[in-house]
């Protein structure tokens, strides 16, 4: 069995590689490594995508191609170039194709936003998807991961909290009613891609999690670190107040989303799970997560979440 993974060397790309290769799959890997090597095991094809004839040292059958862009740019000419010889073609989309996030257990039926900007990081992902399956048709599966999490996530978003709530101290937290939380574990979906080709499934699934309310989620973090402090509600309005950020991003409160897009963490995982989807206890994901959190720091500079002092100064305006 051989496999093509347009990409191989970033986060996730690395684990779908590492888990073909334990399934005693031959995986060639075609990209840069701007973002480091591949997993030893696999062979990597450095190249430039955008370059005149990227693709012809790849060129050839394959069994299963795995795409994980979303740049038009690179999208259509791998199409052009290996569409015709592939067996199967896996490209990984995300949940934010959704034109609405409003509908709590909305399933891969909810109408997608328009590509008009394809700058703008859904409607790359949605013009991937029409190009894709005009291309490949019945060869297609189209995988819309939610959050994705783990050990190693350069995003820093889900790791914040235990990192936060294994300082001492007040936490700063949104309230958490009517809102939830839904991930998907790096490990588990890239198992899933490693798997879905060769089980013969198509079409297009949301990989996500399952649903654990907020105040759920802070309550497996508290247990998790073992944080015995106070966990500070504050409504939006003053967090906005107060320059704090939705989601993700520097003055963020990673996972906090308005209202009227907390159905983002709320999708229907049905068919993920029909499809042979495996999601870990969240108990399970945060203990790894918080291992890595304590081997990378838990005070480190980060890509997400409140500052040190950026939290204390909130903190003291709103008690």
């Amino acid at each position: 069995m051989r496999a093509l993974v347009l990409g191989g060397t970033g986060w996730l790309g690395r684990a779908i590689v590492r888990d073909l290769l334990e399934d005693g799959v031959e995986v060639t890997c075609l990209a840069r490594g701007a973002t480091g090597d591949v997993p030893d095991g696999a062979r990597l094809v450095r190249t430039d995508r955008r370059a005149d004839g990227a693709y012809e040292p790849v060129r050839g059958a394959w069994d299963e191609v795995v795409e994980l862009s979303s740049d038009p740019e690179l999208v259509r000419p791998a199409l052009d170039a290996l569409a015709d010889s592939a067996a199967h073609w896996t490209l990984v989309s995300t949940v934010s194709v959704y034109a609405r996030n409003d509908e709590p257990g909305a399933d891969e039926t909810a109408e997608v936003v328009e590509p008009v900007d394809l700058t703008q990081y859904a409607d790359a992902k949605v013009a991937a998807e029409r190009s894709s399956a005009d291309r490949l048709g019945s060869r297609l599966l189209v995988a819309r991961p939610g959050l994705i999490v783990g050990p190693g996530d350069p995003s820093d978003r889900f790791g914040y909290w235990p990192a936060r709530l294994n300082r001492p101290g007040p936490v700063l937290v949104p309230t958490s009613e009517g809102r939830s939380v839904q991930v998907i574990d790096v490990a588990d979906l890239a198992a899933w891609v490693g798997r879905a080709w060769r089980t013969g499934h198509t079409g297009v699934l949301n990989a996500v999690g399952e649903v654990v309310p907020m105040r759920d989620f802070f309550r497996l973090v508290v247990e998790a670190t073992g944080f015995d402090g106070e966990l500070v509600e504050v409504e939006d309005d003053v967090l906005l107040a107060h320059d704090v950020q939705y989601w993700a991003g520097p003055r963020s409160l990673p996972l906090w989303l308005p209202h009227s897009d907390a159905a983002l963490m709320h999708r229907s995982a049905r068919a993920f799970r029909d499809a042979g989807g495996r999601s870990r206890p969240l108990t399970e994901t945060l203990a790894g997560v918080l291992d890595d959190e304590r081997d990378r720091g838990v005070e480190r500079p980060r890509r997400a979440g409140l500052g040190v002092d950026e939290e204390a100064a909130v903190l003291a305006a709103v008690r």
